[in-house]
């Protein structure tokens, strides 16, 4: 950032503390009410979770008489939500009670005792046996108790329009074996249909933690076997460094920027390009490959703003392969959220209540499939009606198999930042390969208290 920005942003966030303490008489005003906060869509079109929880809200007070939901919406970009999250967790007259946690920060947010553990309730409520395993680890502390309940999983992969495909000469059945096969069907959308973005490769730092996981992780993730995590050794609990890996995943997001295969870098670098791609690019057949999530339905369904009822028709979806082709052939990243409790919370007993009306069975499969989700309830993913809901949900359910979750460990945040820098040093040139990777060496040892092992 130039120093003009850190400046701006400063001013922002003591003008958004104060503004939230100004407006807020603190969670526990009331005991009979509970405050709910969450992320709103930057797109005010796309109101799926506003309209899931004003559904949860009339069962809740129908449910516990006398009791109030107050919800709370944050419009913002990722970044911004977690900073303004940050800021009214840190008091109790702006801690709401019960909050929305992305997976990779809650570690963090767990270590500056902002979240509330809920073994207790989970000890005493049955529907916690229904969630599978990794859900669960997703959100628990290092001192292994859990701070949240999952409302979901995702996994990620190769979109592609079969429109600009056909126009191309590319197969309808497009499934690409390595990266270099990735490339080469960008090259000839290039070379054979003017006017369409052949690949989408998130990047730089505006693009926040889509860039890092969306992007960079899918394809570290896919630089070697499988067998270990490259990004976060276990074994000695280090982060890792200097290893091949990550500078072929560098030198592939280079490679879309230098050869023109991506956006036009002023685009990539857009915070809000995100929202142009499914809402514009894609709809309109001007994204020939995108690598993305299993959430972009939600944006094109009905009284979405951008209803797209052929996008199954005219998108195909393809797994996206490890580097070289190497065992197991492909490659996804999972994430999630989570509803945790603040520990400055003035009625975390009902907020937890509200997180038991939202997570029944019924529920939770209708939040999985508004939101494009993956279920994470044993009961749900083994329901017919849940796998026959919306095209592709059987595909990015089953990669949740050969999936891979971030080390979402307290530095972790800094971590994806720094893998952010690198990314945009690579896709505007400034840096090269092996500068970008040097210096994000250098960072990871400053931003771990150096807990790096060379690989």
């Amino acid at each position: 950032m130039r120093p003009t920005a850190v400046s701006i942003l400063a001013l922002a966030l003591v003008t958004s503390a104060a503004s939230l303490t100004a407006c807020s008489s603190g969670s526990g005003s009331s005991p009979d009410t509970v405050k709910v906060s969450f992320k709103e869509s930057m797109d005010n079109t796309v109101k799926v979770t506003d309209n899931y929880l004003a559904d949860i809200k009339k069962q809740f007070e129908k449910e516990y008489p006398g009791k109030k939901v107050e919800l709370v919406p944050i419009k913002a970009s990722d970044a911004d939500y977690y900073t303004k999250l940050e800021q009214m967790l840190r008091s109790p007259r702006t801690a709401p009670d019960l909050v929305y946690e992305d997976t990779f920060l809650i570690n963090s947010d767990i270590t500056s005792g902002y979240l509330k553990p809920l073994d207790s309730y989970l000890a005493k409520w049955q529907d916690w046996g229904q969630f599978i395993d990794t859900a669960k680890s997703a959100a628990r502390g290092e001192d292994g108790k859990t701070y949240g309940v999952p409302d979901g999983t995702d996994t990620r992969g190769l979109w592609f329009d079969k429109r600009v495909f056909e126009k191309a000469g590319l197969p309808a059945d497009w499934q690409p074996k390595s990266w270099d096969d990735v490339l080469a069907a960008a090259r000839t959308i290039k070379q054979k249909v003017p006017g369409v973005t052949p690949l989408n490769v998130y990047t730089g730092k505006p693009a926040g933690e889509t860039a890092t996981m969306q992007g960079f992780e899918m394809l570290l993730y896919g630089t070697n076997d499988g067998a270990g995590d490259p990004l976060y050794d276990k074994s000695s609990k280090k982060w890792i460094a200097g290893s091949q890996g990550f500078k072929d995943a560098l030198s592939f997001v280079e490679t879309v920027y230098k050869d023109k295969l991506g956006p036009d870098v002023s685009d990539a670098l857009d915070p809000n390009y995100r929202n142009t791609v499914w809402g514009e690019l894609m709809p309109q057949g001007k994204l020939g490959i995108n690598l993305d999530g299993s959430w972009l339905p939600q944006s094109w369904g009905k009284n979405s703003g951008h209803e797209w009822p052929d996008w199954s028709k005219d998108l195909g979806l393809a797994y996206m392969p490890t580097q070289h082709g190497q065992a197991p052939g492909k490659v996804s990243m999972s994430g999630g959220w989570t509803w945790s409790v603040p520990a400055k919370a003035g009625n975390p007993d009902l907020a937890f209540d509200f997180i038991k009306t939202m997570q029944t069975k019924a529920n939770a499969e209708k939040w999985y499939i508004a939101n494009s989700g993956i279920a994470v309830r044993k009961d749900v993913a083994g329901d017919p009606s849940y796998a026959s809901a919306q095209p592709g949900i059987k595909f990015f359910t089953d990669l949740v198999a050969s999936t891979h979750y971030r080390p979402a460990y307290p530095a972790y945040p800094k971590v994806s930042t720094a893998i952010q820098e690198a990314m945009e040093g690579v896709t505007t040139g400034d840096a090269s390969v092996e500068k970008a990777a040097s210096t994000y060496d250098s960072t990871l040892k400053d931003v771990t208290d150096d807990q790096v092992v060379t690989q």
